[in-house]
């Protein structure tokens, strides 16, 4: 789950971490109101959304007066921002924040993340901030560092250390570093982050160490411990079919292909997005109905599949362990029955239940195609959608 940058950094802010003063608004009083309050005499506007490349694309104005600030509010408020994460279509903004202005010395970049290859929390550093850190690793990898930290030995300082001296920070701006590592590492671990991002963490014309902005995606899984982050949540910035999914507590993923996909288990998923691909196609999403679902789930996941415009065809495959294939069978029928499907459907079924379940759809009176193994239904749904066009 990804939250806004305002709130990302009251989490840092509740952590110790040093950022500077800022107030959301939803609109242009409240932008106003928080100009005021904050004093100036320079104040930076952020248009919010859930994308980096803000700046760029025009959703980050630096202003000296009340006016601009209200100005630049009427202007970002309800634009359709568009940056190089939004895709051409942008996002409409319909939150800003409203911060005090930092006078910059430095740009840095920080993030920690987890590395799933060592089990352990990563930071990398560089002296390259407020760039595309794509672009920095791409042209100079030699100005990105990585450094480990093992979960159960936790933060120690001779990371911090060693971070600065990456960073090219001594004295005390090393020492501020290393408490702002601290912070960030404390906030990652309690909160269940997978990403914590700074870019940039300036210094200050005084000396001071400030994430000047921060990015913060974190563990789906563990969010059920975690009321308080949940809350964060801002269902304008996801995509409808992936909210309505997570009602259903299915794994859905939206994506831009042609073939719809509902199968069960992720290793398989990704195995049947692979296999359109291999014989021509694009999987229009990833969807894991998971390994036990109820005829109603299955019901759901076909709905929100048909749901997507860009939908030519369906494929279904399901290994059937505790999930048994009658039930997917009845599922995949009501769902059919209800939306009037229009498209061309395969699918492949084995394992628990599996000829009761091929019985249930043969018997159905829908325009079902079976299949024998994945190649054939893979074959069979890119065969029956390009017939179509």
């Amino acid at each position: 789950m990804n939250i806004h940058e305002y709130q990302a950094k009251e989490v840092l802010r509740g952590f110790g971490a040093p950022v500077p003063r800022g107030k959301p608004a939803f609109s242009v009083a409240e932008a106003i109101a928080a100009a005021k309050e904050l004093g100036g005499p320079v104040w930076v506007v952020k248009a919010q959304i859930h994308a980096g490349g803000r700046g760029k694309g025009g959703g980050v104005k630096v202003v000296k007066s009340i006016d601009d600030v209200k100005k630049e509010a009427e202007r970002m408020l309800g634009m359709t921002l568009v940056t190089h994460q939004t895709g051409p279509h942008g996002r409409v903004v319909k939150r800003l924040y409203i911060e005090d202005g930092s006078t910059i010395e430095r740009e840095l970049y920080l993030s920690a993340l987890v590395d799933r290859e060592t089990s352990h929390v990563a930071f990398i550093a560089s002296t390259e901030g407020g760039m595309d850190i794509e672009a920095v690793a791409h042209e100079t990898p030699e100005k990105i560092q990585a450094f480990q930290i093992e979960p159960a030995a936790g933060y120690s300082p001779y990371v911090g250390n060693n971070i600065a001296s990456a960073l090219k920070l001594k004295g005390d701006q090393a020492k501020q570093i290393g408490g702002v590592i601290k912070s960030i590492y404390d906030a990652f671990i309690a909160k269940d982050m997978s990403l914590l991002e700074i870019n940039p963490l300036v210094v200050t014309k005084d000396g001071k160490i400030v994430c000047l902005d921060a990015k913060i995606n974190f563990d789906d899984n563990a969010l059920y411990r975690h009321k308080d982050i949940l809350a964060l949540r801002d269902l304008d910035e996801e995509d409808p079919m992936e909210v309505e999914a997570s009602n259903f507590d299915l794994s859905y993923i939206k994506l831009d292909g042609e073939i719809g996909c509902m199968v069960n288990g992720a290793g398989l998923a990704m195995a049947t997005m692979d296999i359109i691909k291999l014989y021509g196609s694009e999987p229009a999403n990833f969807l894991d109905v998971g390994g036990g679902a109820s005829k109603e789930k299955v019901t759901a996941a076909f709905k929100i599949i048909v749901s997507d415009p860009h939908v030519k065809g369906i494929l279904v495959n399901i290994f059937g362990g505790i999930m048994k294939c009658d039930i997917i069978a009845e599922g995949i029928i009501a769902a059919a029955k209800e939306i009037h499907l229009s498209v061309p459907l395969v699918v492949r079924l084995e394992g628990t239940n599996v000829e009761l379940g091929k019985k249930i759809l043969a018997e159905s009176g829908l325009p079902i195609l079976s299949a024998s193994d994945l190649a054939d239904a893979a074959q069979k749904i890119v065969k029956a959608v390009k017939e179509k066009k």
